[in-house]
């Protein structure tokens, strides 16, 4: 279907590619519906209910639809008093959206929020509550408070279901002197902490001396890996790592550290960590292990005599439903160069090795030096099982390579249907470019790739470094993503000037009531063109320049994202959610495949915004449901209270 008041906006040009768009959409969902039987195990989340008081007796409400619902659930909505007086707030089953203002609560007393739904007149069970205090103030945020240890700043976050109740808990790296591997300079000891949405703490792994800090080292994975219904947390450890349960992975004393303050001796290793406890389960060697520092050098040698940990301490990671059924983690190095990339799978208590990809392999030297500061993972072939978008290359499910576009390293990587009148999905990256080298001479320094083929659509800026660069629909006069990076101003999605750029050139969120996409950089969020939707106030960035929040992703509540940033003396984590009410309804986008992945690998190194595996803006036609499965929530959902 489309929304017909958006497709009368459109030009007739874009009138019709709409309609072109539907009829492959239609095509292709029949094809993979008829032929990919397999769902995928996924997260069993509750309706994530969040009440926000907005003062003078109103209260904004939100939940999630879920991706397993079928079309024709309808919600009630219930207000519980303090005076023990329940209130229902519809009068008729609300159909049209996930989210409702209650104008006339006393907050003077205590206030608690939930859902039923209900299927064919009949009412389900009643979510989990949310809880507002008596007094509750009027601020649009969730407080977390942190127990920080001294010398540490929060930076990067990741969120699981750690204890299997339906809900989210936040897993937060700490770090003390973060340094990028092209520096000198010693370190401190990162982090891993847990906190519920409570605010209560979980644990704390110490990952150690031998683990340098920064964007390029500790890249933390947190998911369900083995089905279980609570998430695992895996990364990179070594000599001297200590779990949340104060067991000391490899040699306690060992210190690998150089004169430098780099770490190009010693063990390596992977190691899952039980979500609930941070347990250490399984530490096995690190794949691949360092090996010739020399050999991870650039493209046609370039960088091979590096032997400083420049390109051979460059690290990635991501998780991908390789089998198309159940999810696998990728640990990752180099990119500059070599690349190397290995599957594991967590099944009942044993950590296997699934393969191994490596651009050192005679006859995929066109592998080498494709990789980006960031990495994404989709299904792009549309057969069920994920590839990896390493950059400029692409991964395939069985860690073959699938092609490489030669377009060659990055800082910024973009995937997702941003052109709906082509089947499948498109890659939008930025690229370093300025130095010709045998066989990638002046290549784009911004462009845009089919996801299925590497078919270089249109581009820009040869032979230039192009720092950022963004592809998201923030305008409704084109139907598809807008992108911007390198000269030239904004481009629609065929790669014509359009109008100037945004103001920014970072992270992207679903904030307000329409289906454009906003603006998010630093603790601000901008609609373009128009005004300023947000400034957390008391809240700052991470990341210096790339001025990223800890977290962003649709956590609560509908389908809109929320974003998660720290205050200046580190205390405490405030996540931050629309109050602004919308007409349109979708299932959580933390049940779209690609989106839950795409917020799993986040916090890897250079942090990019998620995105989904449908086309979501102007003109777009209803996403099919996910296919999908999950397991029924080990206990009741606690209530989260919103004085914290």
């Amino acid at each position: 279907m489309i929304n017909v008041v958006l497709y009368r906006c459109l030009t007739p040009t874009m009138q019709i590619a709409v309609v072109v768009s539907l009829l492959l959409t239609d095509l292709v969902g029949t094809a993979s519906a008829d032929s990919v039987a397999a769902k995928r195990q996924m997260e069993n989340l509750g309706r994530g209910v969040v009440a926000v008081s907005q003062g003078e007796g109103k209260v904004y409400v939100g939940w999630r639809l879920l991706g397993t619902d079928p079309d024709d659930i309808a919600f009630n909505l219930y207000r519980a008093t303090g005076n023990r007086e329940l209130v229902k707030l519809n009068h008729q089953p609300l159909t049209q959206s996930t989210n409702f203002v209650d104008h006339d609560a006393d907050l003077s007393q205590a206030n608690s929020y939930f859902v039923k739904s209900t299927l064919r007149g009949e009412e389900q069970a009643a979510s989990a509550p949310f809880a507002l205090p008596a007094g509750a103030p009027a601020r649009q945020y969730l407080s977390i408070p942190l127990q920080t240890p001294e010398g540490h700043t929060p930076n990067d976050a990741s969120v699981g279901d750690l204890d299997g109740d339906g809900e989210y808990e936040i897993v937060i790296k700490q770090e003390m002197r973060g340094r990028d591997n092209s520096h000198s300079g010693f370190t401190g000891q990162t982090k891993l902490e847990a906190y519920t949405l409570k605010g209560d703490f979980l644990w704390r792994i110490d990952l150690g001396r031998n683990i340098r800090e920064g964007a390029h080292y500790t890249q933390f994975i947190v998911y369900d890996l083995d089905g279980d219904g609570k998430a695992e947390v895996a990364c990179k450890t070594a000599d001297g790592t200590v779990d949340g349960r104060g067991t000391v992975i490899g040699d306690a004393d060992a210190d690998h550290v150089n004169e430098s303050g780099k770490i190009l001796d010693g063990p390596e290793f992977l190691t899952v960590f039980d979500g609930q406890t941070g347990a250490a389960l399984a530490t096995t060697g690190y794949i691949p292990p360092r090996g010739d520092l020399g050999g991870w050098g650039g493209v046609g040698g370039n960088g091979g005599n590096d032997r400083n940990g420049n390109r051979a301490d460059r690290f990635l990671a991501c998780v991908a439903y390789l089998d198309g059924e159940r999810p696998s983690v990728v640990m990752c190095r180099g990119y500059y160069g070599r690349s190397v990339l290995a599957a594991w799978d967590w099944r009942n208590g044993r950590l296997t090795s699934r393969w191994v990809f490596d651009s050192a392999k005679p006859g995929w030297e066109k592998f080498s030096g494709q990789g980006n500061h960031s990495v994404s993972v989709a299904d792009v072939d549309g057969d069920g099982r994920d590839e990896i978008i390493y950059g400029a290359m692409v991964v395939d499910d069985d860690g073959t390579g699938l092609f490489s576009t030669g377009l060659r390293h990055g800082d910024a990587l973009h995937v997702s249907d941003l052109d709906p009148t082509r089947p499948g999905l498109e890659v939008w990256g930025i690229h370093e470019n300025e130095a010709p080298v045998p066989g990638y001479e002046h290549g784009f320094g911004a462009a845009m790739y089919g996801a299925a083929t590497g078919e270089i659509l249109w581009g820009n800026d040869p032979g230039r470094d192009v720092g950022r660069g963004v592809a998201a629909d923030i305008d409704p006069h084109h139907l598809g993503a807008e992108c911007w990076g390198g000269s030239g101003g904004l481009h629609n999605c065929k790669g014509e000037p359009i109008g100037r750029s945004p103001s920014s050139a970072n992270f992207l969120c679903w904030w307000d009531g329409d289906l454009l996409r906003e603006l998010l950089d630093s603790n601000r969020i901008d609609k373009y063109g128009g005004p300023r939707l947000l400034t957390a106030d008391g809240c700052v960035s991470n990341n210096g320049s790339k001025s990223t929040p800890a977290l962003s992703a649709d956590l609560f509540g509908d389908w809109r994202e929320e974003v998660m940033w720290r205050t200046p003396d580190g205390k405490e984590l405030r996540i931050f959610t629309t109050t602004l009410p919308t007409r349109h309804r979708f299932h959580t986008l933390m049940h779209d495949p690609q989106y839950r992945l795409s917020v799993a690998w986040q916090n890897v190194a250079y942090n990019q915004p998620p995105h989904v595996g449908f086309y979501l803006g102007v003109g777009m036609s209803p996403p099919l449901r996910p296919s999908i499965r999950t397991q029924p929530p080990k206990r009741v959902a606690n209530e989260r209270d919103s004085d914290r």
